[in-house]
């Protein structure tokens, strides 16, 4: 795993989708396809894969019945049909070799391997140091 990985572990080619807007709120908000999701509980970058994974067309359809569900924008209760298709055409094109899916799956593995590493190079440490001050490895003599 790259550093960049690290700071930014979302693929970049969901931005574009995530990122655009589904309408306004009754606050006159601007809300965002990333907003929406969060907002019914879903996680953004996961659905989005999902999304991806399943097509355009098939998509589309997934997308509308997640924003149906969605009733902070009222521009999109009354006619989502355009704005589905809009944001649909935004979605990244499905991964020829299921990289892209493959990448944001393993976004959300990546905290958990990177602690383990951090917990592997601390044990290491850890003996290292309990040699070098008591000359042995082990305890008792």
């Amino acid at each position: 795993m790259t550093a960049s990985n690290v700071l930014k572990p979302h693929p970049p080619e969901f931005q574009r989708f995530l990122y655009a807007s589904v309408g306004h709120d009754r606050k006159g908000r601007t809300v965002t396809v990333l907003s929406a999701l969060a907002r019914l509980d879903l996680d953004p970058w996961k659905e989005t894969a999902d999304l991806v994974a399943l097509g355009r067309d098939t998509a589309a359809t997934r997308l509308g019945l997640l924003l149906a569900k969605f009733r902070d924008v009222p521009a999109l209760a009354s006619n989502p049909g355009p704005v589905v298709q809009h944001l649909s055409l935004l979605l990244p094109a499905p991964p020829q070799h299921q990289a892209l899916a493959t990448a944001a799956s393993s976004a959300a593995n990546s905290l958990p391997q990177s602690t383990a590493l951090i917990w592997t190079i601390l044990a290491f440490l850890f003996v290292l140091l309990q040699f070098l001050f008591t000359g042995t490895l082990g305890v008792g003599e």
